[in-house]
């Protein structure tokens, strides 16, 4: 892949730890919307039955791809990192049945022939992706009332639309830039209601009382409407 941001999330997956063997609650695989371990909701915000077929944009090192499959899901994941995708392999190898995919977000959504009951990005392809672009494919690859959410750093005050990303690489080397898309919450859900979706809700869930770092989290919900066939 001669992809220059696959080379930037390469760099970014050196910095990352792989996922905790257990949770809080002695869980060996969980769902995580946040940055922040043992807080907020878990994959009960796709309400998905067994057998239902989900995809994550963005899947990184595979922790919320294997909680699903232990869920009795169908889950794709994919990442532009060929390093995150090995971390996902190496650590659950015994997982049957996920897929995983080293390819860009628009590319496999317009070469799929899949339709998903849900789609997701947890600090993803949603956010470094033209939602313009994004939003439109995966709306067409949602069944009617299949949700699409997304979580990611709310936006900086005055900072909206397209904007850089620098990831630190070696001593001697410039940074590895990528484009990022903030909006405040009520331009997610105009934006998502304006390509279609409805049920639309974006809120900030708070950082965890007893972390000193102040910082929420931006989740976005929203559903294929069932009036579409």
């Amino acid at each position: 892949m001669t992809d220059a941001r696959s080379s930037a999330w390469d760099t970014y997956s050196q910095t990352k730890p792989q996922r905790r063997l257990t949770n809080a609650k002695g869980e060996t695989t969980w769902f995580n919307w946040t940055q922040y371990a043992d807080h907020g909701p878990g994959a009960e915000v796709l309400e998905l039955k067994p057998g239902a077929a989900v995809l994550d944009l963005g899947c990184g090192s595979g922790g919320n791809l294997a909680h699903l499959a232990t869920l009795k899901m169908k889950p794709v994941g994919i990442d532009l990192s060929a390093k995150q995708l090995g971390k996902a392999r190496d650590r659950w190898p015994g997982i049957n049945g996920t897929q995983l995919h080293q390819t860009d977000a628009l590319a496999y959504l317009r070469d799929t022939s899949t339709i998903f009951d849900a789609i997701y990005s947890v600090f993803g392809a949603a956010w470094f992706t033209d939602p313009g672009l994004l939003l439109p494919l995966i709306h067409s690859s949602l069944q009617p009332g299949g949700v699409f959410a997304f979580s990611q750093r709310p936006p900086v005050e005055g900072c909206y639309g397209c904007q850089a990303s620098y990831i630190p690489r070696g001593f001697d080397e410039d940074p590895a830039i990528v484009k990022r898309w903030d909006f405040e919450p009520d331009i997610w859900c105009s934006l998502l209601r304006e390509h279609g979706f409805a049920e639309v809700t974006a809120i900030v869930l708070p950082a965890p009382e007893h972390d000193k770092r102040t910082t929420g989290t931006l989740l976005v919900r929203a559903l294929r409407s069932n009036a579409e066939r």
